[in-house]
């Protein structure tokens, strides 16, 4: 019994150390825990204050980006400008200044890709009176579409009416262009709100400078004055 009794003992001493180990064990390992918890907590919270320094780092460099772009489209408006003026005075406003915008222009609002013909400068007697012979400042002809542009250094409203006259007789000059819709451009670096008007009541487009590129002015309110079934009947 005796014996018994001791081996009862061992155990329950065992157990008893056993039992210490794991808690030990366990009460370490819940600090380790703790002190690896700690240690993230920090490292994020240092984390959050980079990514909080990063975002203001962004924020400026999106302003600064944002300043960098308003420059460079102010310098862009300028050079454009200056570029104009440069054209106008040497007489070549039509094929160094215009005439490039035209295509862009063409297919912007006309929905027009593929041209078949672009003439600048273009000299045509009457096909029925070889007699008369004028100049067209810029055709540009598609498959559906004829863009007539004229192109004045200083806009008057006199030249505005010489072109509506031309333009009833286009057809006269051009036979081959019956049956296509005809778009006329009255085009010049600026154009006064009187001149615009003047183009938008009798359904000439209007084209001037508008930010760094030669636009449309009064697309929107333009309404052909000429009848285009006559105007195209053969």
């Amino acid at each position: 019994k005796g014996a018994y009794m001791t081996s009862v003992k061992d155990r329950v001493d065992n157990l008893e150390k056993v039992l210490e180990e794991y808690i030990r064990s366990v009460g370490n390992s819940q600090m380790q825990t703790e002190k690896e918890l700690r240690e993230f907590k920090d490292e994020m919270g240092e984390f959050k204050d980079e990514m909080c320094e990063f975002k203001d780092e962004m924020r400026g460099f999106k302003d600064e980006m944002s300043d960098f772009k308003e420059e460079m489209r102010e310098d862009r408006k300028k050079a454009f400008k200056q570029w104009g003026e440069i054209t106008n005075k040497m007489g070549t406003l039509a094929e160094d200044f215009v005439a490039p915008c035209v295509r862009e222009i063409a297919r912007q609002y006309f929905g027009c890709e593929d041209e078949e013909d672009f003439m600048v400068r273009r000299f045509k007697r009457k096909a029925k009176d070889k007699g008369k012979r004028r100049e067209f400042d810029i055709i540009a002809v598609y498959d559906t579409v004829v863009i007539i542009v004229e192109v004045k250094s200083t806009p008057r409203v006199p030249y505005i009416d010489d072109f509506i006259a031309v333009l009833k007789e286009l057809y006269e000059y051009f036979p081959e262009y019956k049956g296509k819709r005809l778009v006329p451009v009255f085009a010049s670096l600026y154009l006064p709100d009187e001149v615009i008007a003047y183009l938008t009541k009798n359904g000439i487009y209007a084209m001037a400078i508008k930010e760094d590129m030669m636009d449309l002015i009064n697309f929107e309110s333009v309404k052909p004055s000429l009848d285009e079934s006559e105007s195209n009947r053969d």
